[in-house]
């Protein structure tokens, strides 16, 4: 589910999405942690969120913070 707005690569799909790619574990860990508490809201993650285990979040927040993220300037 996260895909469709976050990418599998991480690089939101939709504008509205943050890019989880690069993010610290802990950063996400506690953000799903959040959501799934009700304490962020967020239309799409108070239905997605609550769904997640201990275990998907741990996933979750190590796969996407394992993804490096490159930066290279504009052309000029």
């Amino acid at each position: 589910m996260c895909q469709t707005c976050h990418g599998l690569d991480g690089k939101a799909k939709i504008p509205e999405a943050p890019s989880l790619a690069g993010q610290s574990a802990i950063y996400l860990t506690k953000a799903l942690n959040d959501y799934r508490s009700g304490a962020r809201k967020n239309d799409m993650m108070s239905l997605v969120a609550p769904t997640l285990k201990d275990k998907d979040v741990e996933d979750l927040a190590a796969y996407y913070s394992a993804i490096e993220v490159t930066v290279s300037p504009l052309p000029k």
